[in-house]
């Protein structure tokens, strides 16, 4: 059977020196946005888990969503925004977010709109805006990780260039000989039997993460740099500002009136004259993440979704469930999280089996693989250790660079076998704790099943990195 394609080998060389090149250039953040978008995929499970006292809501009604609007807004200090969530199947909370300029605050309520105390979720929006943004300033986060989003597809798609035996060999392994060919072997069978899902995730991500970029071209290439127009063409326009106060809209009737499940109910400026409500109702046999409909301050219908909505608009609403596995309920949501653990190996062996090759062709780096070493298990630890940050309600991010940095700086102290050994063992610990702790901080008022299903995960990883040679 001949190779396929047939590419010139001096092409193939080209190609497979600027995969290289390309992946040591973004290698540490590909690997950071993989790890943390792995975990963010269980974002909903994370905050069922941080408020573990939380009721139980699988059903709900629209005075239940009207009564917890007003506790909200009468609850928080001026929000700009108050977003309520009724129940969904993999988040069976009713629950809203005030969001100010400087605060953000969660509710719970019971299914009759009874508050029954605030939301925790620190921890969650961390591992999210580590994934999203990287803990940037969030234009600038985007944008980096948009890039990174590019640069893994490039890698990708070079790296099929690259060996054209990939597809031939897809079920080739050679186990029991030397660990450098068993590493490469694995490293290109998971860039062949997941490429679906690492396409779709890196072209999501770019896209996600460059929106705020595409949209600024577009406004200068067709709308002579004016961005409001440009965000018209997906976002409704709101009411004109109007600070003085007014009654919430009559949120139970525009609730009745509309036709299906709703997702979220969001009110903009609420309790002021320019008030606005932006109901999104779930939408079936679709990916797209619903259809939205928008009503002014007085409860009257300004703008509902097309039968048919544009492509454009269509493809924009379908990134998000498409990036993070939100469609097709749990077996898509646990097939994501197992395919981003397999694309972060994919990430962590290509550094690994490039410095092999360099050893072997007798150009090693030993520095550089201490630290790569350092890095990458730097996660796993760093990860752990903001979960007991946050039992303790210290802040996260100091905790995630102190544990990070120390890590990578560990790497001048131990060669790099020792030094995996050491951080991979220091992780299962924390693991371990962060479960045990978790259990005996809130086993008494556990009310929410799912928590001890991510503590039982918690200790089943502690385990696994425990016992790991």
């Amino acid at each position: 059977m001949s190779n396929w394609p047939k590419i010139p080998a001096g092409t193939v060389r080209s190609v497979l020196a600027g995969h290289s090149s390309l992946g040591i250039a973004f290698a540490a953040l590909i690997y950071l946005v993989c790890f943390s978008g792995t975990l963010a995929v269980l974002v909903y499970e994370w905050q069922r888990w941080e408020t573990p006292q939380g009721p139980v809501v699988t059903e709900t009604s629209p005075q239940a969503i009207a009564a917890a609007a007003h506790y909200t807004l009468s609850h928080s200090n001026t929000p700009d925004r108050i977003v309520i969530f009724p129940p969904q199947p993999d988040q069976p909370r009713l629950k809203t977010n005030a969001h100010s300029p400087h605060a953000e605050e969660d509710f719970l309520f019971d299914a009759t709109g009874r508050f029954t105390g605030e939301a925790q979720s620190e921890f969650s929006e961390f591992l999210v805006h580590l994934h999203t943004s990287l803990h940037l300033p969030q234009t600038i986060g985007l944008v980096v990780v948009g890039l990174t989003g590019v640069a893994l597809l490039s890698l990708l798609l070079s790296g099929l260039i690259a060996h054209p035996r990939i597809f031939r060999d897809a079920f080739y392994l050679r186990f029991g000989g030397a660990r450098r060919l068993q590493e490469a072997d694995l490293h290109n069978r998971i860039g062949v039997w997941a490429l679906p899902f690492h396409l779709t995730v890196s072209i999501t991500g770019a896209l996600l993460g460059l929106s705020t970029l595409i949209l600024a071209v577009l406004a200068l290439a067709v709308f002579k740099g004016d961005l409001g127009k440009a965000n018209a063409l997906i976002r409704p326009p709101l009411p004109k500002a109007d600070a003085r106060p007014a009654p919430l809209p009559d949120l139970e009737g525009m609730l009745k009136s509309l036709p299906a499940p709703v997702r979220f109910v969001m009110l903009i400026r609420p309790g002021t004259q320019g008030q606005s409500a932006m109901v999104e109702m779930k939408s079936s046999g679709t990916l797209a993440r619903g259809k939205q409909y928008l009503f002014d301050g007085n409860g009257k219908l300004l703008q509902k979704p097309r039968n048919q909505e544009p492509l454009g608009k269509t493809i924009i609403a379908s990134l998000g469930p498409l990036h993070f596995g939100w469609f097709g309920g749990g077996v898509i949501k646990i097939a994501y999280v197992v395919l981003g653990a397999l694309l972060t190996f994919l990430t962590s062996t290509g550094i690994t089996i490039w410095l092999a090759r360099k050893r072997d062709k007798g150009r090693p780096a030993p520095r550089f693989e201490r630290f790569w070493t350092g890095f990458v298990w730097s996660q796993p630890l760093a990860f752990a250790g903001t979960g007991l940050a946050s039992l303790a309600a210290l802040p996260l991010l100091p905790v995630w660079i102190a544990l990070t940095g120390a890590s990578c700086l560990s790497s001048a102290l131990w060669r790099a076998e020792t030094l995996a050994n050491i951080l991979r063992r220091t992780s299962a610990l924390l693991l371990a704790a962060l479960a045990l702790g978790h259990i005996a901080l809130w086993r008494a008022s556990f009310a929410d099943p799912m928590t001890w299903v991510m503590d039982g995960l918690l200790l089943a990883l502690a385990i696994v990195m425990g016992v790991k040679r």
